[in-house]
């Protein structure tokens, strides 16, 4: 493990290893998540050879606060201002969710930010709005407290203003693989939360239940890992981590470029909607990366940010890998080359 205060990378020996380390958002170039999540134990359980599945299942927020300064994590807009009664239209204040279904702007999620995504391409704009003016601004600020302040704070007021909106990566319904017992294909790791893939969420989580997925997973991967315990005995024969011959890496402009370059390859080519021409477009590009990052990294001594960049090809990798082997649409992965969902067949 990297220690980023000493930046070394200490040995540490365990009977039983859990990954915890999220999701994976920051492969995009908006997304609602943390700085931090890279896919970093996807990417490391892969490596591995572990098995990964479902990476396709991209989960994206209709609705995130459009703040050009802000985009790792973007400011959430919650769905529920949509069930207060808020409406979607273009800047023009046209609205247009008509167009795509009949329940307007209470579609779920995938259908409204598949609406927002082709809204924005067919007029090259950047948001649409989101717009609750119509209601009372008491009870909105009642009920919105905390979205009716962030966006005072960037000049909105959301009782006489639209609110800029977009979508943004927010949750990834694959993963790596576990059982009932959250153990993974290799034995004596168990993976937890977002990072993990269940089944549970099919290709198309419901909103929250990720959390009561989390805690009960975590209490049977406990009650598992410590009924086998005292089984294992600890591997003493790990070597020490040995970077001897390589250098400092001053080429800080070569990772942060590179980093840009992801956000942008899945952002156009691996986002909300897909086709098998874009998905090569950025299979290609991925791969001249991973090239590129791995010879830096084999020259360079680690540290979070060469590491970081290599999860975040390597779990763009497999999300455009998975949404290239499937020949349909389904949940999450929608794609104009076979456009018929595959529960319409």
């Amino acid at each position: 493990m990297l220690n980023p205060d000493t930046e070394k990378v200490d040995t540490y020996l365990a009977k039983v290893t859990v990954m915890c380390t999220g999701g994976c958002g920051a492969v995009y170039q908006t997304t609602s998540n943390p700085v931090i999540a890279t896919g970093d134990g996807i990417a490391m359980v892969y490596r591995a050879k572990g098995i990964v599945q479902d990476m396709e299942f991209v989960q994206f927020h209709p609705t995130v606060l459009h703040n050009p300064n802000e985009t790792h994590p973007a400011y959430l807009i919650t769905e529920a201002m949509r069930g207060y009664g808020g409406i979607l239209k273009l800047p023009s204040g046209e609205t247009f969710m008509e167009k795509y279904d009949e329940r307007l702007s209470l579609a779920p999620r995938d259908i409204v930010a598949r609406a927002i995504d082709k809204e924005m391409k067919i007029h090259g704009l950047d948001h649409v709005c989101l717009d609750v003016t119509h209601k009372d601004p008491a009870e909105t600020r009642r009920h919105f407290p905390n979205i009716y302040q962030k966006c005072l704070s960037i000049g909105i007021d959301i009782t006489t203003d639209y609110i800029p909106v977009r979508p943004a990566a927010h949750y990834m319904c694959g993963g790596i693989k576990v059982d009932l017992n959250g153990q993974t294909s290799i034995e004596r790791l168990y993976a937890l939360g977002e990072c993990s893939c269940t089944g549970l969420h099919g290709g198309n989580r419901l909103a929250s239940n990720s959390l009561i997925e989390a805690v009960v997973y975590a209490d049977t991967a406990a009650r598992d890992s410590l009924a086998h315990a005292d089984l294992y005995d600890f591997n003493e024969t790990v070597p020490e981590w040995n970077d001897e011959g390589t250098m400092t890496n001053e080429e800080k402009v070569l990772i942060t470029q590179s980093v840009k370059e992801v956000n942008q390859i899945m952002s156009n080519y691996v986002g909300i909607v897909r086709s098998d021409l874009r998905l090569h477009r950025a299979w290609d590009r991925l791969d001249m990366l991973y090239e590129e990052t791995e010879r830096l990294f084999k020259r360079v001594k680690a540290s979070k940010d060469i590491c970081e960049l290599r999860n975040m090809i390597n779990v763009g990798y497999l999300i455009t890998r998975w949404a290239l082997e499937r020949k349909e649409c389904r949940g999450l992965h929608f794609t104009t080359d076979y456009p018929v969902h595959a529960y319409d067949k």
